[in-house]
């Protein structure tokens, strides 16, 4: 038996993927729990290659940027702490955890339905689960070798922790992907972002006077607040075309 090397997170909400998982590599083994996250490698792996503990961090990073494309919901992940588990035992820590603070938000109400017989019908627990692992997984891939991807969800987290600038964050989701495919019509044709969705995401970022907004006070007309039917509409239409542009590249 060898020695181990652990690295240890603790993020907030600690129900930010809801269950428990594990992702498992050829390198490492990684657990995800309520609140924090373990990742398991062989001790000489890491005093040969010490860069897997960033890389490490980088793919748990990117998993939840899936999630937060589903939820909206801002997070906080510490840097890890470094503990080596020697084959008698003894234990090595290395450096100090960094916590991030916890934030409180509201909960989800869920439906499970079932037959006479109990068979499931419906379970939008399970299947929103379901979902957020599968995003995970295709971000962890993708956005480390796509820098569209990674400046568009770089925009969508921005906008979740910038409330005041909100659809500023926004719009430059739908401007990534203008940048990308020759506007609108280039979108349309490889993405299918309808023509609708692409213009009213214009027409709340720059046309409505809101104080969120990208041309604010150039209109003349009076500012006012969005509305929260306004906003989620923004966010809807931008993680619509976040996740078109992540189907794009799977495909």
């Amino acid at each position: 038996m060898s020695a181990v090397e652990f690295f240890e997170w603790e993020f907030s909400p600690p129900d930010y993927f809801e269950e428990p998982y594990e992702v498992v590599r050829d390198e490492y083994r990684l657990s995800v729990q309520l609140g924090r996250a373990e990742a398991r490698v062989p001790a000489d792996l890491y005093a040969n290659d010490p860069e897997i503990r960033a890389r490490i961090h980088a793919s748990l990073d990117d998993r939840f940027l899936g999630v937060q494309l589903l939820t909206f919901r801002p997070y906080t992940l510490s840097s890890s702490r470094r503990v080596r588990v020697h084959p008698d035992g003894r234990r090595d820590i290395f450096i100090e955890l960094q916590a991030g603070s916890a934030i409180a938000l509201g909960g989800t109400v869920d439906l499970r339905i079932t037959a006479a017989d109990g068979t499931v019908v419906a379970d939008t627990k399970a299947q929103r689960i379901a979902e957020k692992r599968q995003l995970a997984e295709r971000i962890e891939k993708y956005r480390p070798q796509d820098s569209t991807l990674a400046s568009m969800l770089a925009s969508f987290g921005a906008a979740t922790r910038d409330p005041q600038n909100e659809l500023v964050h926004l719009y430059e989701v739908r401007d990534a992907l203008g940048s990308k495919f020759g506007g609108k019509s280039g979108t349309a044709t490889v993405l299918g972002i309808s023509a609708t969705e692409w213009s009213r995401l214009g027409q709340l970022c720059n046309d409505e006077p809101l104080r969120q907004g990208r041309h604010r006070g150039k209109s003349g007309a009076t500012l006012r607040d969005a509305t929260h039917a306004e906003l989620e509409e923004g966010r809807t239409i931008a993680r619509n075309m976040l996740r078109a542009y992540v189907d794009f590249l799977a495909k």
